[in-house]
């Protein structure tokens, strides 16, 4: 056993005496406990005792406080659901100071000093209005809106500066957790720390019975409930599976442009929806680094123009990265005449000074096979390209119902711009003329002043 709450040498405070909490923590949640920060993502595998860990962390930040005032929250989707994972844990581990008291009919625990750890379900979000926190879990934040804590619960954590953990286990990329999980990986804000502790890893469950738990699941369903996988909840995606491994391997972090090499684009012109562009460069061993990506609805090419030309601004100067730019890749169709007018694309593009390299027109198939050969030679910048990321892990098939299979075609939806736009510069980019250096002469306008 340890002394985590109080922690070894401490003293409860009402009666003098040290109080041990009967929770001998694994090496793993002990590493945890000694390293998580003020806010921090706990993405773990079934079994591995998330909550134990979280309610032992309340418990021990309690006590370490000291103050009659000290407010904490235990939060889950459902009341119910906080009472059923965590109400027995907090008996039990805080049961173990004296002078700990129980009130059922609130889920409330008043320790001695004054300290209060409540359960709440955010399916009542206005009962949480109102309240102050010195302290915070959410237990599967996949399953809440993301304004119970963007507008109820981080604002109740701010006068106080507040903590707050997040557990759970992923159930897709469209959710809450996902986006506490890559805001806290951009490393970014000493604040925020996160964890994702895998089956596979961590030694909490032994190999016989992950290997049965394996025969009787999905492959995607393993990979999501004991292997953290948040991609695996995308059924038919293209390249989830490969972005997995680039984040294991390191290859979707930090990455910054090299000043040496010339930024490419590549582009995928929306009509009547969204323009992508993908902004890359070509290392002369082959590799790629994608440094940044660009987005927009309803604009006209004027105003990406001027997207690029603020990108190039030195950095330090409003949004400047100090890009230098090498080619600019489009689709083939981008010379198709438009009704209207009569010009195409192309030409307009030409007379802002954009001047276009077409990527061949092959069958979708290829280029979709072309791009996923590319990918394990890829980095992303996790911040400067999460959008554009986020897409390309819900890049997926078409699922027909009747039939109860996937279409040999991708779905057209928010994920095909992006999707669309890097596959055009796996297509369109020719390293050999890449292996020049920058070519600023291909534009007419000074990227690095006005139009």
């Amino acid at each position: 056993m340890t002394r985590t709450a109080p922690s070894s040498g401490q003293r409860a405070p009402r009666n003098g005496r040290t109080a041990v909490i009967p929770y001998s923590p694994r090496p793993l949640q002990a590493m945890f406990h000694s390293r998580r920060t003020r806010f921090c993502v706990l993405l773990c595998h079934r079994r591995f005792g998330k909550t134990v860990a979280a309610v032992n962390d309340l418990i021990r930040e309690a006590v370490r406080a000291g103050r009659p005032d000290w407010r904490a929250a235990y939060a889950a989707p459902f009341l119910g659901q906080a009472k059923a994972i965590a109400w027995d844990y907090l008996r039990y581990f805080a049961g173990a100071i004296p002078g700990a008291r129980f009130h059922e009919g609130e889920l409330r625990c008043d320790l001695p000093g004054g300290a209060r750890i409540r359960l709440f379900g955010v399916d009542n979000p206005n009962a949480l209005r109102g309240l102050y926190l010195d302290d915070l879990v959410l237990d599967e934040p996949a399953d809440m809106p993301r304004e119970v804590w963007t507008q109820i619960l981080r604002p109740a954590l701010a006068d106080r500066h507040g903590r707050a953990l997040f557990i759970g286990t992923p159930a897709g990329t469209e959710n809450l957790l996902y986006d506490l999980w890559t805001h806290a990986g951009r490393g970014d804000d000493p604040e925020w720390s996160r964890f994702r502790f895998r089956a596979s890893e961590s030694g909490a469950l032994d190999a016989t019975e992950l290997e049965a738990a394996r025969s009787a699941m999905s492959a995607e369903e393993y990979a999501q409930e004991f292997e953290c996988s948040f991609t695996a909840a995308v059924r038919g995606a293209y390249y989830a599976a490969l972005l997995e491994t680039a984040e294991r391997e390191g290859r979707i972090g930090a990455v910054p442009h090299d000043p040496a090499l010339p930024v490419h684009t590549a582009w995928d012109l929306g009509m009547d929806d969204a323009t992508a562009v993908w902004f890359f460069q070509v290392s002369p061993g082959g590799v790629w680094r994608v440094v940044d990506y660009y987005e927009a609805s309803g604009e006209g090419l004027p105003h990406y123009v001027r997207v690029l030309q603020e990108k190039a601004a030195p950095a330090g100067r409003g949004q400047g990265r100090g890009f230098v730019y090498g080619r600019h890749i489009a689709p083939h169709d981008i010379r198709v005449r438009e009704l209207g007018t009569g010009v195409s694309r192309q030409e307009c593009a030409a007379r802002l000074g954009l001047r276009f390299d077409m990527a061949p027109s092959l069958p979708l198939a290829d280029g979709i096979d072309a791009l996923r050969r590319q990918l394990p030679r890829t980095w992303f910048d996790q911040t400067h390209c999460a959008q554009g990321l986020r897409s390309l892990r819900n890049y997926r098939r078409e699922w027909r119902p009747r039939q109860e299979s996937f279409s040999s075609r991708p779905l057209h939806d928010w994920t095909s711009h992006a999707a669309d736009a890097l596959l055009y510069a796996v297509l369109g980019f020719r390293p050999a003329e890449a292996a020049r250096g920058p070519r600023t002469a291909r534009t007419q306008y000074d990227l690095f002043g006005g139009l």
